[in-house]
């Protein structure tokens, strides 16, 4: 497998609706995003889904209670709490074509501020806006910007095609079009 270059990613996005809304690049003082040499830097979304604070645990994720979060929608910024986690969902929809598979990882600038992006691989043939957790490993809370960079996609092509995609597993987080706790089927 190799990675996409900017050429391509730019192509699959404008033709084929691989990634949507698609950005260039970012203008002004923001957490960067848009097309890179090898990547995608996507952005975080103004709809967040925060723990509640009464919750009294064990959280099993198998089981996840449908009164675990409280949303929080059209803001500008958020304060994670030091130590703490919330769910969020990426600005951009992305449709995955069946010779690419994506793999996620934070930004160095939000890295080195304690935060933790995780977001798993975006398989062949997914469709739908990404579901982030993001945990706030330091002892201070930390501001998140709506609408600026989260994170950085990498694409790489395969040389023969999948025999079965995700799509064709039928899988859970298909066309996902908001946050999506887990779910065990």
């Amino acid at each position: 497998m190799a990675p996409l270059s900017d050429r391509r990613i730019r192509e699959l996005s404008l033709r084929k609706g691989m990634i949507e809304p698609f950005a260039e690049s970012s203008l002004g003082p923001v957490i960067s995003f848009g097309l890179s040499a090898y990547g995608y830097d996507y952005r975080l979304a103004d709809s967040f889904m925060v723990p509640r604070e009464d919750f009294q645990g064990p959280l099993d994720p198998k089981a996840v209670p449908v009164d675990l979060f409280r949303e929080v929608k059209g803001v500008e910024s958020l304060l994670l709490a030091p130590r703490s986690f919330l769910l969020a969902r990426s600005l951009e929809y992305f449709r995955i074509p069946r010779e690419i598979l994506v793999l996620g990882f934070g930004k160095s600038t939000l890295a080195r501020s304690g935060l933790l992006v995780n977001v798993t691989p975006l398989e062949p043939e997914w469709e739908g806006h990404l579901t982030l957790s993001l945990g706030n490993l330091s002892p201070y809370p930390l501001r998140l910007y709506a609408k600026e960079g989260i994170g950085q996609l990498v694409f790489l092509e395969a040389k023969d095609l999948c025999e079965r995609s995700y799509r064709d597993k039928k899988g859970k987080y298909q066309n996902q079009k908001v946050i999506t706790p887990s779910k065990v089927e």
